[in-house]
Formats: structure tokens, C-alpha cells, sequence
């Protein structure tokens, strides 16, 4: 997995998990909110790449 996401890839994942973790230290509950967002958004993200890749006739690349 680490290699299909790359260096900026790693390097965002790692920011979104500090961001989380500053977050959650002040307000815990702001934070798993925050949290829920974001996987939401990471689940709408595939759900669009994986129906334009099989409009292209790539079906199960994701």
C-alpha cells in the first residue's frame, strides 16, 4: 500500500493524522467528528475514482 501512495501521499496521511491528534488533545469529541468527515470524504473519493475508472473499461483497479 505504501507504495502505490508515494511520498505525498504518506506525507498528507501523516498530516491528517497530526492534525487529528492536536485536535483530539483539546476537544475529543470535535476530533472524532472530524474524524467521521474525513473517512466519509476518503469513501466518496473511491466511490468516484472506481466509477470513472469502470466507465473506462478498467474495472477493479481500486
Amino acid at each position: 500500500m505504501l507504495d502505490k501512495l508515494g511520498l505525498a501521499g504518506i506525507v498528507g496521511v501523516l498530516c491528517c493524522l497530526g492534525g487529528l491528534a492536536v485536535i483530539a488533545y483539546v476537544a475529543p469529541v470535535v476530533a472524532g467528528g472530524l474524524a467521521l468527515v474525513l473517512i466519509g470524504l476518503v469513501l466518496v473519493v473511491r466511490s468516484l475514482l472506481s466509477g470513472m475508472l469502470s466507465a473506462f473499461g478498467m474495472d477493479g483497479m481500486i
